[in-house]
């Protein structure tokens, strides 16, 4: 169906892509998977047509649609056969209601009016949103929006459907409701679907095959279970039964739960002590409230030096209404924050940033400046930190990067890297991050893990809203549930977490409590071998 050929994709000596062979067939899902700026969303512009158009480069090599040519063809001209949706849908959307959206591309297209509205109403009854018809695109879930984005490219009866990291900014209930409509799409329908994503223990159990990114910009194409048999980039339920030799290896939770009745006693781990330390930040009362609708309502939070505090809900449930009110500059209706004596609202913005650090989860709201290099000086100057500390930490999260590029020319991931590295570099006591996972791999995770620890070990108080239950489980001494704008639970991790279907991790689901990560089961399967 669609065809590359040997394609390659270089900016001046830097290639990004080298010699990609790819056939996607007809009602197909390929995941696209690597390293955070290894290519996964270039790839996925060369299908679309956006890449090289709007983003320079030098294209070779060739793309075809059922044998033929498409590469010269403009983005514009292939709509209707190629839909895309980017990694943030509320800013794709162009019209105010959801009717409205899904009209749109086809009005574009020139489709006929009574054609336009039997398929929007197909539309809003293939994907269960015929309830939102008339709602306002802002006042609508993460989960809804995706939803609604991928129905306005479906309206246009494009024939492959490509989707960048479409569960980023969803929550684990919004993701399995959005990768069931795809599915259901593949499946019924017979559409082709490229989707790429870091949170592959989401869309693996989906996946027809995968495509691996590699650092030279070539690909590995083969079923799951090969190429994640090896692969750089795992789910933790790969990870585990890599590590207790299953064959083949679980792709599900139903899979792995087979495979775990042939390991070993275990004994489970010790659940870490609590230790008592000085409240860092203090918010009473706290109540925010957007025009009619009250986002955050009469909380109590209290973060505490030396601990990792993890904030989870569903999306629209007040974690970054609560995050920026914090921070000092989201208004709050009532309420106080104390950071040290110091309600951070009543500071100016740079001794606010000295107290309480920010990275919001748009992280280009950040980067002003016009190279990777001055940015990370920039933020070395202003924290009178020595020079390459902002570098440093930036080469942990995201190795690579060159210095010279514009930040606004990142992917996702990078810049979301090195949003953190300037944030990180003034190291505030009080650090608050809103989504800091979206956009990295699992290696880049790994250093966040690391990076955040040692901010705990020094002192610091680490608020972070997440939907990241993987990542949860691995940095958070204390885990808080909003719903509502209030907190419906709270405690730490092992109960918190394990006590929900929804933000348990997939080593909890296989093995039960108290288990959250691989690396305790590999403690114990060692331990248990040195005996």
């Amino acid at each position: 169906m669609i065809e590359l050929r040997d394609v390659g994709l270089r900016y001046a000596e830097h290639h990004v892509l080298r010699g990609v062979d790819l056939t996607l067939d007809e009602g197909e899902l390929v995941l696209v998977s690597g390293r955070t700026g290894v290519g996964k969303s270039t790839l996925l512009g060369v299908v679309t047509g956006l890449v090289p158009r709007f983003t320079g480069g030098v294209l070779t090599g060739d793309v075809l649609l059922d044998g033929r040519s498409i590469v010269d063809q403009p983005p514009r001209e292939r709509a209707h056969l190629v839909g895309y949706v980017g990694q943030d849908p509320l800013s794709g959307f162009v019209a105010d209601t959801v009717e409205e959206e899904l009209a749109y591309g086809m009005e574009q297209l020139g489709t006929a009016p009574e054609t336009m509205r039997r398929r929007v109403e197909e539309t809003l009854d293939l994907l269960g949103i015929a309830d939102l018809r008339a709602r306002d695109l802002r006042t609508l879930s993460g989960g809804q929006q995706q939803r609604v984005a991928i129905g306005s490219v479906l309206t246009t009866h494009p024939r492959v459907l490509v989707l960048d990291e479409p569960t980023s900014a969803l929550d684990p209930t919004a993701a399995e409701d959005v990768l069931a409509t795809i599915t259901r799409l593949v499946h019924d329908l017979g559409l082709t679907v490229l989707l790429a994503e870091h949170r592959l223990e989401r869309v693996v159990p989906f996946a027809d095959r995968i495509c691996l990114v590699t650092g030279d910009g070539s690909v590995r194409v083969d079923e799951p279970q090969q190429v994640l048999r090896d692969s750089p980039v795992a789910p933790p339920l790969v990870e585990l039964g890599r590590l207790a030799g299953w064959e083949p290896l679980p792709l599900t939770v139903r899979d792995a739960r087979r495979h775990a009745r042939s390991l070993p006693e275990l004994v489970p781990p010790d659940p870490a002590a609590a230790v008592a330390s000085a409240a860092l930040l203090a918010a009473r009362g706290v109540t925010v409230v957007h025009g009619s609708h009250a986002a955050v309502r009469d909380l109590d939070l209290t973060l505490a030096a030396g601990q990792v505090t993890v904030l989870m809900g569903r999306n629209g449930s007040g974690k970054s209404s609560l995050i920026w009110a914090l921070q000092g500059t989201g208004r709050r209706r009532s309420g106080t924050v104390d950071v040290d004596g110091r309600d951070p609202a009543a500071l100016a913005p740079a001794e606010r940033r000295t107290r309480v650090g920010l990275v919001p989860q748009t992280a280009a709201d950040l980067l002003y400046l016009e190279t990777v290099d001055e940015e990370c000086a920039a933020a070395d100057t202003g924290a009178d930190a020595a020079p390459g500390t902002g570098r440093a930490l930036l080469d942990r999260l995201a190795p690579g990067i060159d210095p010279r590029i514009h930040p606004r020319d990142l992917s996702e991931g990078q810049r979301l890297a090195l949003a953190l590295s300037i944030v990180l570099t003034a190291r505030p006591p009080v650090v608050l991050l809103d989504e800091p996972t979206r956009g990295l791999d699992y290696a880049g995770k790994g250093e966040l893990a690391r990076i955040v620890a040692g901010l705990a070990e020094d002192g610091h108080a680490v608020l972070l809203a997440t939907h990241d239950v993987e990542f949860a489980a691995h940095v958070a001494d204390e885990v808080v549930v909003m719903a509502e704008g209030e907190v419906v639970s709270s405690g730490p991790p092992r109960r918190v977490l394990a006590e929900s279907p929804s933000f348990a991790p997939q080593v909890t689901k296989v093995l039960g409590a108290p288990w959250l990560v691989v690396e305790e089961v590999a403690a114990a399967l060692g331990t248990r071998d040195a005996r």
